[in-house]
C-alpha cells in the first residue's frame, strides 16, 4: 500500500514538473513573441521617418559639368511645361543642322563627349531634354508616350525656325523610338502633300543601340519591375536610390567603359532634378508601346528613302549580339551600320566618343 501511494507521488511530482516546464517555455515563447512584435514596432518607426526623410531630400547638387551644361542651354514652353534644350552654332562653312535625341533613363547631357566634335563639322548641334527627363519638367500624373515626344520634337523646330531646313538626326535608345515617329510622321505627311513644308523634314537618320525589334529587346529587370508592378510602381520609384541606379546603369556599360563616379553622379543628378525617379514607371510604358506600334514604327524605317545609318556597342545587354545586328540588317537593308569594338556597349557616345563621332561623320560625309 505505501510502495504504491509512494509510486502515485512521483507520478503526481512529475507532471507538476513537465507542467512547470510547459508553462515556462509558453511563457518564454510569449515572451520571444512580445520582444518580436516590439522589435518591428521600433524597426517601422525607424523606417517610416527615414523613407519620409528620403522622400523630402533634394536632389544633388549639379556639378561644375552639369551646371555649365545647364547654362548653356535654354527652355522653351510646350502645353504648358518647360523643356530644356541647347542650340549651339557651329561651323561657319556648313548649312547642316544636327538635332541629338538621348536615350533612357538619361538626358542630353549623354552627347558632352562629342559635343565638340559636333561643332566643327555642322552649323548648329541641337539637343533636347524629353518630357520627364534632365533639366525639362515632369509632370504627374502623366501619360508619358512617345507620340508626345515627337511633338515636342517638332515644336522645338518651330521654335527655331528650321521648319524649312532638312534635318540630320542622331539618336539613341529611347530617342531612336521616338525618330522612327518622326520619319513615320514625314513619310504620311508627304503622301499627301509632296510640297509640305510644315512638318519636320529630316535629312539623315543614325540610329544608336536602341530596342526597335521588341524581339531582340531585353529589358532590365529594374525595367520590367517598374512599368508591370502596377499600384507597387510609384512606391517602388521611392524607394530608388543612387546605389540602385548606379548598379543598374553600370551594368549596361561594358567592363572596361564604366562611368566615373563623377559621370555615375551627373547622371543621376538629371534624374532627381525635378523628382524625376518618381515618373520612371510612366516613361517606362514605352517599351509597351514599342510592341504594339511595331509596324507603325518598323514600317517607317523600311519604307524611307533618307540614308539611314546604325552604331552599334556590341557588348549591348539589352539589345545582345548578334542577334540584333542581325535583325537589323535582314530587315533594314538599305541601311549601312558601324559595330564598334567589342567592348563597347549600350552607351556608345560615352563609351568610345571617337569611335562614335568617326563612324556618325563617315556616315554624313557618304552622302
Amino acid at each position: 500500500m505505501c510502495e504504491a501511494f509512494e509510486g502515485l507521488t512521483c507520478k503526481l511530482a512529475k507532471t507538476r514538473r513537465c507542467l512547470k516546464q510547459q508553462h515556462r517555455i509558453r511563457g518564454l515563447f510569449l515572451e520571444n513573441n512580445c520582444r518580436m512584435r516590439e522589435w518591428w514596432i521600433q524597426v517601422g518607426l525607424l523606417t517610416v521617418p527615414l523613407i519620409a526623410v528620403y522622400l523630402h531630400i533634394p536632389p544633388p547638387l549639379l556639378s561644375p559639368a552639369l551646371n555649365s551644361w545647364r547654362n548653356s542651354g535654354a527652355f522653351f514652353r510646350f502645353k504648358g511645361n518647360n523643356i530644356f534644350y541647347r542650340d549651339s552654332p557651329g561651323a561657319v562653312g556648313s548649312s547642316d543642322a544636327v538635332l541629338l535625341l538621348h536615350g533612357f533613363p538619361t538626358s542630353s547631357y549623354d552627347w558632352f563627349k562629342v559635343w565638340d566634335g559636333l561643332i566643327q563639322r555642322f552649323n548648329r548641334v541641337i539637343a533636347l531634354d524629353f518630357l520627364g527627363f534632365g533639366f525639362s519638367d515632369k509632370p504627374r500624373p502623366h501619360r508619358y508616350s512617345i507620340f508626345e515626344q515627337a511633338n515636342i520634337v517638332e515644336s522645338l523646330i518651330d521654335h527655331l525656325g528650321l521648319r524649312n531646313q532638312k534635318i540630320n538626326i542622331l539618336s539613341h535608345d529611347y530617342g531612336d523610338t521616338v525618330a522612327l515617329e518622326l520619319l513615320f510622321s514625314m513619310r504620311l505627311l508627304i503622301q499627301v502633300d509632296h510640297n509640305s513644308s510644315s512638318h519636320l523634314m529630316i535629312k539623315s537618320l543614325c540610329l544608336s543601340n536602341g530596342g526597335i525589334f521588341p524581339e531582340t529587346h531585353y529589358p532590365r529587370f529594374l525595367q520590367k519591375l517598374l512599368k508591370d508592378s502596377g499600384f507597387l510602381s510609384p512606391l517602388l520609384t521611392r524607394l530608388m536610390n543612387f546605389v540602385l541606379f548606379k548598379k543598374g546603369i553600370g551594368a549596361v556599360f561594358g567592363p572596361y567603359t564604366q562611368p566615373t563616379d563623377e559621370d555615375f553622379w551627373d547622371m543621376w543628378t538629371g534624374i532627381r532634378v525635378n523628382d524625376g525617379n518618381l515618373v520612371m514607371d510612366s516613361i517606362l510604358q514605352y517599351i509597351n508601346q514599342r510592341l504594339k506600334y511595331r509596324d507603325r514604327w518598323v514600317g517607317a524605317l523600311t519604307n524611307t528613302a533618307v540614308p539611314l545609318h546604325f552604331i552599334y556597342g556590341p557588348l549591348d545587354p539589352v539589345n545582345p549580339h548578334p542577334e540584333f545586328i542581325t535583325r537589323y540588317q535582314e530587315i533594314v537593308q538599305r541601311s549601312t551600320v558601324s559595330v564598334l569594338d567589342n567592348h563597347i556597349s549600350h552607351y556608345p557616345q560615352l563609351e568610345d566618343p571617337t569611335g562614335f563621332l568617326k563612324s556618325y561623320l563617315n556616315f554624313i560625309n557618304s552622302f
